[in-house]
């Protein structure tokens, strides 16, 4: 389910491309009475605006009813300090255990459903099947919050969730802690002269992500360049690779993000026809991470930075070396 999920993501994405936009990083836009999201020290008031455009949403008063369809959302709130406002999150909402999961699908949300937990805010990812008109319909305000592009997409993303739900404080602390971790782990990193270059598996079919993604960043800031990224024509960030335009690239390193859904292993890949003469493979140079962190971006996103850098200065010397 997550495999397909994140492949119709990639596809929804390569549509909503630039159209996503601002929608990524907006702040909360404050009532006249309202303190600025940028700061630990200014209590929320209400009503606030948050979002623009279309995405634009207000909220009277502080949510204790959230109901959240993005398991991204509902990491980015129980670490906020939201966590007891949200009472239901969508079947793919897994972390924190905690989280009141739910029968709710993000991916095909039932307006009649969320409806009957009665939320004074709902979170989404998408406005799939008419989802923000049908609980705007009923009085419900819906926050949008878009797969992020960028770290700092990221970053606006909690800052805005806790405007939303009155955790200014918490956000900030969460976004100054993320900060920090990315920033050591950046230093951390062995980077060799050359750049080694990778491959990021979404599944066995070489579904992958390019530099422009959220991932991608998070690859870029550890020194390595991306063998995709010259075979995304149409600038989807998410191309489906043939085996043999991989074979072609020969990458120094091969990320597996389909490790825990697909069962993929080093000995798999391995074993595909014609992968043996990688030099990943030679080297053991096949890194499996956590997938779920790797289609979030949220404050989790450190403990995946930190995985990876992890993982490259563990890598033998002969890695890169041609």
């Amino acid at each position: 389910m997550r495999r397909f999920i994140f492949i119709a993501t990639a596809v929804v994405m390569g549509v909503l491309g630039a159209a996503c936009g601002d929608s990524n990083g907006t702040a909360a836009t404050p009532a006249p009475t309202t303190a600025s999201t940028g700061t630990t020290t200014l209590a929320p008031a209400f009503p606030i605006t948050v979002g623009t455009g279309a995405n634009a949403v207000t909220i009277k008063a502080k949510p204790e009813k959230i109901v959240s369809l993005s398991p991204t959302a509902t990491e980015i709130l129980f670490a906020i300090g939201a966590g007891k406002q949200v009472t239901a999150v969508d079947d793919q909402s897994d972390y924190p255990p905690e989280a009141p999961k739910s029968d709710l699908s993000g991916f095909k949300p039932n307006v009649e459903a969320i409806a009957r937990k009665n939320p004074d805010l709902v979170v989404i990812q998408f406005d799939t099947a008419g989802l923000v008109a049908g609980l705007k319909a009923l009085n419900i305000p819906v926050l949008t919050q878009p797969p992020a592009q960028k770290l700092i997409d990221a970053y606006s993303q909690i800052e805005q969730l806790g405007a939303a739900t009155g955790n200014i404080g918490g956000a900030a602390d969460t976004v100054t802690t993320m900060q920090r971790r990315i920033d050591a782990a950046v230093k951390a990193v062995k980077k060799p002269a050359t750049p080694l270059r990778y491959y990021h598996e979404v599944d066995n079919t070489y579904y992958t992500a390019t530099s422009s993604t959220f991932i991608g960043e998070i690859y870029t800031l550890a020194g390595l360049t991306n063998i995709a990224d010259a075979a995304d024509k149409d600038k989807s960030g998410y191309p489906q690779l043939s085996a043999e335009y991989i074979i072609q690239q020969d990458p120094d390193i091969i990320f597996l993000a389909d490790a825990k859904c697909c069962g993929e292993t080093a000995q798999k890949v391995g074993a595909r026809p014609g992968w043996s003469t990688l030099r990943a493979v030679k080297t053991g140079a096949i890194i499996p991470i956590d997938e779920d962190l790797a289609s979030r971006w949220g404050p989790r996103t450190p403990d995946l930075f930190e995985a990876i850098v992890k993982a490259i200065n563990a890598l033998p010397a002969t890695a890169g070396a041609k």
